[in-house]
């Protein structure tokens, strides 16, 4: 009925934990409701890792009847409820943060990228190109990086934005050498940490600055004009390259 072995309860027996209440003609043990009952007692506090002579201990006390020690053993597999649950969602999230290439901590995306969202962001990425091999070859590269690589892309990044910001306050146009130079830092930062962007993809990612309103709205913020530029500096730069 419990699942507990004959080896087990006659062990239970010898260290005097589960005495059965009286024995067959035959020398069988025989075990009352009541002795079922400590069983079924012992069992749980097995199961939350007591050890046999603690069990002992708690199930000895005078004080302690059956609603006693319910209560107790609601109480400790509640708090272990609560541990496993955190437990889990802290693996979950790793696993999800892995899946999607990203091994920093939401405190880490904070302070290197100002928000905590990026596994959102990773996650919307891989909807929409989650079964091209581009995805792939980003996903088994940025597995790997560490905060330091990340607060070196940031720093990468930061660099060739506020480069496009200079060279348009400046008047630079952006098919002159300056907008297409800056283009084409923007597309080796992308080979080099991320995936192989050839030309006619880097177009394709120019397309999105000025068809994303996301894209526009964010660019446009660090310069008026920001995200049209950058299309242009990066379709000049794939005309020179062609």
């Amino acid at each position: 009925m419990s699942g507990v072995s004959v080896r087990t309860l006659h062990h239970y027996h010898e260290i005097g934990l589960l005495v059965p209440t009286v024995r067959s003609p035959a020398g069988y043990r025989l075990y009352s409701p009541a002795d079922l009952q400590r069983l079924r007692q012992i069992l749980f506090y097995r199961e939350l890792d007591f050890r046999l002579d603690e069990i002992g201990e708690m199930l000895a006390s005078p004080d302690a009847g059956t609603d006693d020690h319910l209560r107790r053993q609601h109480a400790l597999l509640r708090a272990r409820q609560d541990r496993t649950a955190a437990l889990l969602g802290a693996i979950e999230s790793e696993m999800e943060a892995r899946k999607m290439g990203i091994s920093l901590t939401p405190e880490e995306q904070l302070e290197i990228f100002g928000t905590d969202k990026i596994d959102e962001h990773a996650a919307e990425a891989e909807q929409r190109w989650g079964n091209t091999e581009v995805w792939q070859e980003s996903r088994r590269k940025t597995t790997a990086y560490t905060k330091q690589d990340w607060i070196t892309i940031k720093a990468e990044a930061d660099a060739n934005i506020q480069g496009f910001a200079a060279a348009i306050r400046a008047g630079e146009p952006p098919y002159g050498p300056v907008g297409m130079d800056l283009a084409e830092a923007h597309r080796g930062h992308l080979c080099r940490w991320f995936y192989d962007c050839a030309y006619d993809m880097h177009r394709g990612l120019a397309e999105l600055y000025v068809s994303d309103p996301r894209y526009m709205a964010s660019y446009d913020e660090i310069e008026p004009g920001f995200s049209q530029y950058v299309h242009d500096a990066i379709m000049a730069n794939a005309d020179r390259h062609a």
